[in-house]
């Protein structure tokens, strides 16, 4: 489970299962903690063993308040085969996996191949298309072998499944985005330097002139726009919360 899905995911009372490494496996440990809600660290090696060593407290504190599991006998040390194996049980543990940003070869993939075999929900976080480290779910996604998340919501709307509650819709936040689409179309046409005419906007916006002529009163009377001269100019930004 990725960091920024965890804390809600917890919220909305699922238990976040992953590997305990390094980058996003401690981050999701931890987000889900910080929820106060269960989560479970799967090893590599066996559970009496702190891999990697800087996790030791971390580890400390899943076993705590979480569960660390392994399949390896105790005293077991980490070993590359046994990574592959921990995957599969993290897949199998959990209703759904999510990828983030993996490369070609990444590990992680390896989780989201187990997934997919054993009928899970298997998401992918994408990053840059120009980046090698995100080359690998890139791949997933076109290929059909993950759904596109890009938020936590998105997450548990996939986990809740047919019939679940769907991820709930972005409230606008700033003054731009709360205008109707013609005055958005109408302020969008509008410059802090130059000076346009109504016919200038309304070729710019696509829309009537009369239509402009309507917006820009609104607009003026919002503090949003000026006249200068024969022509209209912006007088502030709406963009901002």
């Amino acid at each position: 489970m990725p960091p920024t899905s965890a804390p809600i995911s917890s919220d909305a009372g699922w238990t976040v299962v992953s590997g305990a490494a390094y980058g996003i496996d401690a981050c999701a440990h931890r987000g889900a903690m910080a929820m106060g809600r269960p989560t479970v660290a799967v090893l590599a090696c066996g559970v009496d063993v702190d891999y990697p060593k800087s996790h030791a407290a971390l580890l400390a504190r899943i076993a705590e308040e979480g569960l660390v599991v392994s399949e390896h006998a105790p005293g077991e040390p980490p070993m590359k085969q046994r990574f592959l194996s921990r995957n599969r049980i993290i897949a199998g543990l959990a209703a759904g996996t999510v990828v983030v940003e993996a490369a070609d070869r990444s590990g992680s993939l390896n989780t989201l191949s187990w997934a997919d075999q054993l009928g899970r929900v298997t998401m992918g976080v994408p990053g840059p298309v120009t980046s090698k480290a995100s080359r690998g779910v890139h791949v997933s996604l076109r290929e059909g072998r993950a759904i596109l998340v890009t938020a936590a919501a998105d997450v548990v709307e996939e986990l809740n499944g047919l019939g679940g509650q769907p991820a709930p819709v972005e409230v606008a936040t700033t003054e731009f985005d709360r205008l109707p689409a013609m005055l958005r179309a109408t302020l969008d046409g509008l410059d802090w330097r130059t000076s346009r005419s109504l016919l200038e906007l309304a070729a710019v916006s696509r829309l009537g002139a009369r239509e402009v002529r309507d917006a820009l009163v609104v607009l003026e009377r919002q503090g949003l726009a000026s006249r200068q001269g024969s022509g209209w100019v912006l007088a502030r930004r709406a963009d901002t919360a």
